[in-house]
């Protein structure tokens, strides 16, 4: 990956598109956004991998995230909380509770930041029916 300082943030590139970085929301994304977007997007995912392989049925799958940062630490990241609403038909909670445990296992970026940001996941099921 490449980067590219220009006048009110950084700027790169990928093969779906450009994004800007910066630290003023009004010219690009900020990074805290982007480190809460990678740990919530690849947690969900994992979680979805899991989900399609055991043939549970969903209709959807939401996760609000939750961030807790230290202004007398340079604003880092402490904690991360992140809430899974799942919508579908005959959710077992025990057991969707048991694949987040091994979908943050799984997850590479929650994986890296072990040990320096607490990722907290909670779940809610709204049972739909036929």
């Amino acid at each position: 990956m490449d980067f590219y300082l220009k006048e009110n943030g950084v700027r790169t590139s990928f093969e779906y598109g450009q994004m800007n970085i910066s630290g003023d929301e009004t010219f690009g994304f900020r990074p805290y956004q982007l480190m809460v977007a990678s740990i919530a997007g690849c947690s969900i995912g994992v979680f979805r991998k899991i989900l399609d392989k055991q043939r549970t049925e969903y209709e959807d799958i939401k996760v609000t995230a939750e961030v807790e940062r230290n202004p007398d630490e340079a604003n880092r990241i402490e904690k991360i909380h992140l809430h899974y609403v799942i919508k579908g038909y005959h959710l077992n909670q025990d057991k969707l509770l048991k694949n987040l445990d091994i979908s943050q296992k799984n997850c590479s970026m929650v994986q890296s930041v072990k040990n320096s940001i607490e990722v907290e996941e909670t779940l809610e099921c709204i049972q739909l029916s036929k």
